[in-house]
């Protein structure tokens, strides 16, 4: 079972298992939108507060997070003010 606010795990295997010469342009664009909605989603969501079936199908669909700092962290480290974990 996915969490809240993720695309559920059988709308992406649906999805993936269709072929795309099958699909509709709609399908096509739903597929984009609810695959790029997904991974933001699963980077906002820190890894600790994932269930852990949620991991797993993030680690099957790519959606792992590697890199654990925060948004924050993310953005410092960015723009060259990063490595002090504590501020």
């Amino acid at each position: 079972m996915s969490d809240t606010g993720r695309e559920s795990f059988t709308d992406k295997a649906s999805a993936a298992l269709k072929p795309d010469s099958q699909k509709s342009n709609t399908e096509h664009a739903g597929d984009k939108l609810k695959g790029t909605g997904d991974s933001v989603a699963s980077t906002f969501q820190p890894e600790s507060q994932k269930s852990t079936s949620q991991q797993v199908g993030d680690t099957f669909s790519s959606n792992n997070n590697d890199n654990q700092d925060s948004l924050l962290g993310k953005a410092k480290n960015a723009v060259g003010l990063g490595g002090n974990k504590d501020i």
